[in-house]
């Protein structure tokens, strides 16, 4: 590894975005402010004093839309309105407000891939002729002849398989009861994919942007952002597309693959270094081979440049940040050029898992390609959409990507995958630019692995026929006090006898709620207030990075300096020492005690990270 600094060009000076800590809400989890066992816009409002307290910079909101909840959201019936299950408007500009006034910045999420099969759009394309103008907002395309020149459309327009598993088309029925055409959902059936070579879909969602930045938002993560736009004719693929690249090993899971050909699919990004590459080389291959016809197309750049002349329009430096599954880093980093998007989540550094030399190798490669157009990069660990990362840590390898975990499949080692998530996070807080968190895992929360199949709700793992265990088990709702019921879910003490949560928690969150954890040293929750009050102190958002001199990630030691802290990760199974000079300002492991010196005294431990600072 070189030892070169590499910088991000968050400065003093720089946007808010540019360093910022953004804590992910997912609405339907995170706090229910009415009793009824939905989180809730009110319950998010109640909640952002701790929010405050923890020390974060923003928040992001996943969808709040009004919508079917058919994939938890993310099927919006109307851009403009928020679900009855999470309150009005009027709750909307109230948490807003409130946010605002402690400092938080928000950001909503952005769905412009596809609609609700509810959306008015779609009510009225399914009512009028095949051809018509209401159906070009959408993708429809006429079904191929079982026998050719028959004219019967019996098969799909072409052989593209859904995210969700199954196929990506499904068949539309005439007035006359007859079979019609066949429209494009690369998600669930009740999702259809929008038409980005319209004029009316661009004009619609500029009008989207607008609505929201006028009632004041910060930003918006642009979900799916390297869909939209399908490779000219729609021609066959024979590989299979997933938002998340998982590992190739699906040793997790005692199910043959099934309906979603393999049941993770491969990622190859981070092979480790070649062995007389002296630790600096490595090709990084994609998963989509060959390229997706639907996925990263050139035009979508267009739509964000469009977009980002109109958020140029607004004060208070508003931003957007691409969900946008892409590799290698290179390409991703297309996507925050300076006429484009702020930011793109860097899930290169999500997939390395617990390894130093993935990790080592994800660092580097985002950092530079980042720098490479001038924006900061972004750091996260777990997402609605993943297997949390104490969870994907405690496994026998803690570099697989299951999709979603039963409990007939293998169970983690808890307090393994949870030591090593705190190790995770003190390296990711500490690293220059935007840090993302996810609900809860400040708490050390773990995926609910033993979720009965009748309380799953994920589309996915209905359409794959549960060969996906799906993202239930990271969506559960938060335990905020150990004696109440539901954990504390509901927000207020005015609902005397409040509904059960949505999804069915885990009796270790009794253990984990934050009323546990509160002011408890040691505990994973002082834990991140103590990393985020030093990544502050120190800088480190808007610092440089080089890799240090006792860096070694073939003997499993990341190492790394930003201003003036010294990072060392130990994911090896022997400790490491504490360079001379240095002392420990701050630890993942809970008996490590903060300020004890080096000298070769003091050592890292295995699956533990410390902060460490000259004197």
């Amino acid at each position: 590894m070189t030892h070169r600094p590499i910088s991000t060009p968050a400065s003093e000076t720089a946007t808010w975005w540019a360093n910022a800590v953004v804590y992910q809400i997912y609405p339907r989890s995170f706090s229910d402010g009415n009793g009824d066992g939905m989180g809730d816009l009110p319950g998010i409002t109640a909640r952002l004093p701790y929010l405050q307290q923890l020390g974060v910079d923003a928040v992001w909101l996943s969808p709040f839309y009004k919508s079917p909840q058919a994939d938890g959201g993310y099927d919006v019936a109307d851009y403009r309105q928020v679900d009855p299950a999470f309150g009005t408007l009027a709750d909307f500009d109230a948490m807003l407000d409130e946010a605002h006034s402690r400092g938080l910045k928000v950001i909503v999420d952005l769905v412009p891939n596809h609609t609700s099969d509810e959306h008015v759009w779609f009510r009225e394309a399914l009512a009028a002729e095949p051809g018509s103008a209401a159906r070009e907002r959408y993708i429809f395309r006429p079904g191929k002849d079982e026998v050719a020149g028959s004219g019967d459309g019996n098969i799909a327009p072409n052989n593209w398989k859904s995210i969700f598993g199954g196929p990506a088309w499904t068949r539309t029925t005439n007035a006359d009861g007859t079979p019609g055409d066949w429209y494009l959902h690369l998600f669930d059936t009740k999702q259809p994919d929008l038409n980005w070579e319209n004029p009316e879909v661009w004009e619609e969602m500029r009008s989207v942007l607008r609505f929201w930045l006028d009632r004041g938002v910060d930003g918006f993560r642009v979900d799916v952002a390297h869909g939209m736009v399908k490779e000219a004719g729609l021609p066959d693929w024979e590989g299979v597309a997933a938002m998340v690249e998982g590992s190739a090993e699906a040793a997790h899971l005692t199910d043959p693959p099934g309906a979603h050909g393999e049941a993770v699919e491969p990622h190859t990004a981070h092979v480790s270094p070649a062995p007389d590459s002296g630790g600096a080389g490595h090709e990084p291959v994609s998963p989509l081979y060959p390229p997706s016809p639907f996925f990263d197309q050139d035009g979508v750049h267009d739509i964000y440049r469009d977009w980002n002349r109109v958020l140029a329009g607004y004060d208070g430096d508003r931003m957007l940040v691409a969900e946008a599954w892409v590799e290698p880093a290179e390409r991703l980093a297309r996507y925050i050029r300076p006429d484009e998007m702020q930011q793109a989540f860097n899930f290169d550094f999500l997939l390395a898992g617990w390894d130093a030399q993935r990790m080592a190798v994800a660092i580097e490669d985002s950092l530079k390609a980042a720098a490479s157009v001038g924006a900061p990069s972004t750091w996260v660990l777990s997402n609605h959409d993943t297997v949390r990362h104490p969870t994907r840590f405690g496994l026998q390898d803690p570099t697989t990507f299951p999709k979603g975990i039963a409990a007939k499949d293998e169970q983690p080692d808890a307090a393994l995958g949870l030591a090593r998530a705190r190790a995770a996070t003190l390296v990711s807080l500490a690293l220059p630019g935007s840090a993302y968190i996810y609900q809860g895992e400040e708490l050390g929360l773990p995926e609910h692995t033993s979720l009965p199949a009748e309380a799953r709700q994920d589309p996915s793992f209905f359409r794959t026929n549960g060969i996906e265990r799906g993202r239930d088990g990271c969506r559960v709702p938060l335990p905020w006090k150990s004696a109440a019921p539901g954990y504390g879910f509901a927000a207020s003490s005015a609902v005397p006898a409040p509904a059960a949560p949505w999804l069915p928690q885990p009796e270790v969150f009794g253990d984990l709620a934050a009323d546990r954890q509160e002011g408890v040293k040691g505990s994973t929750l002082e834990l991140y207030r103590s990393a985020l009050t030093a990544r502050r102190s120190h800088g480190l958002g808007s610092g440089t990075f080089c890799w240090a001199d006792n860096h070694d990630p073939e003997r499993g030691v990341l190492a790394f300096h930003n201003r003036d802290v010294l990072v060392v990760a130990n994911t090896g199974a022997e400790p490491t020492p504490v360079p001379d000079g240095y002392r420990v300002a701050l630890s993942s492991a809970e008996e490590r005690p903060a300020g004890e010196p080096g000298g070769g005294e003091a050592v890292v431990a295995p699956n533990s990270t410390a902060y460490l600072v000259a004197g």
